[in-house]
């Protein structure tokens, strides 16, 4: 791996993207489990700081039809939660990008959350994304998370109060999982001016707590100028849906291609906050692909 801090690898790779991350999102085992390795390791390599793996589930609450039909898909062929290790390792012995899971949390749960957590570690990934999971009631999880130094990634949307804001500041590892809207994902013409406001809240929130967070947008963000417009007020932009459809219609080569446009969004203008890191990104790579 890279010299960056072990259980800290998403900040890092964020900070050194001088706070212009762009995190791509892709379904673990779709449209199989070879391709989806090919195309995260893909767009590692077009120019996204972070990959964000989703594990099919049955009902995907927060979830658009894209993303869905995807995932259906996957979980018709017969996916087990065991690909999704098998593929972070393959994915992370190809290159540095941390590499973290957005999962519902009843996978987790049936799992056995401590034998996920060492799974997860054991095969190279950076933490969790659980969007359905709140600070509160993740104790369990926090406490595996601490143990197998794992990142850990709280939502926090346009209605969340003031509390639940502190909460997902303070449980928050990596970033906060920043709602641009209040739906499921899925391209949009515009993100939601909901979202600016969203991160200025959380970075108010975090400011007088005397904490440092990082804020990465997500939901509807589908274009270089949308990622662009996104990092004018927060550290990183998400993408999934658009990469989502370009892989299933164009397979690899459309999903790099167009990972590599949405980076041109990440290379104007500066750091989202004058106090935070500008050096430049590290390196996507660590050995060839195929």
């Amino acid at each position: 791996m890279s010299a960056m801090r072990a259980g800290r690898r998403t900040e890092d790779a964020i900070r050194d993207s001088g706070n212009r991350a762009l995190i791509g999102y892709l379904p673990v085992g779709f449209p199989d489990l070879a391709t989806s390795i090919e195309a995260a390791v893909a767009i590692a390599e077009a120019g996204c700081t972070a990959i964000e793996l989703g594990v099919p589930y049955s009902d995907p609450g927060m979830d658009g039809p894209v993303i869905q039909a995807a995932t259906q898909a996957t979980l018709e062929r017969g996916f087990r939660l065991d690909e999704l290790f098998e593929a972070i390792a393959a994915i992370t012995a190809r290159t540095d990008v941390p590499v973290l899971v957005m999962t519902y949390w009843n996978p987790v749960l049936r799992y056995g959350v401590e034998r996920f957590a060492e799974q997860l570690a054991a095969a190279g990934g950076a933490g969790l994304i659980t969007p359905d999971l709140t600070p509160e009631n993740a104790a369990e999880w926090l406490d595996a998370a601490e143990r197998h130094d794992l990142d850990r990634v709280f939502l926090a949307a346009p209605s969340s109060s003031a509390a639940r804001l502190d909460a997902a500041i303070a449980a928050s590892r990596g970033f906060v999982y920043t709602v641009s809207t209040m739906g499921t994902t899925g391209a949009r013409q515009d993100v939601d001016a909901a979202a600016r406001t969203l991160s200025d809240r959380i970075a108010a929130r975090a400011a007088a707590s005397g904490t440092e967070v990082l804020r990465c947008v997500g939901l509807g963000v589908s274009t270089a100028e949308q990622v662009r417009d996104v990092l004018a007020y927060a550290d990183g932009a998400i993408v999934g849906s658009a990469l989502v459809r370009a892989l299933g219609d164009g397979g690899v080569p459309a999903v790099r291609e167009l990972a590599a446009s949405l980076a041109a969004g990440t290379l104007d203008g500066g750091p989202a906050t004058s106090s935070q890191s500008s050096a430049p990104k590290a390196s996507a790579q660590k050995g060839a692909t195929a």
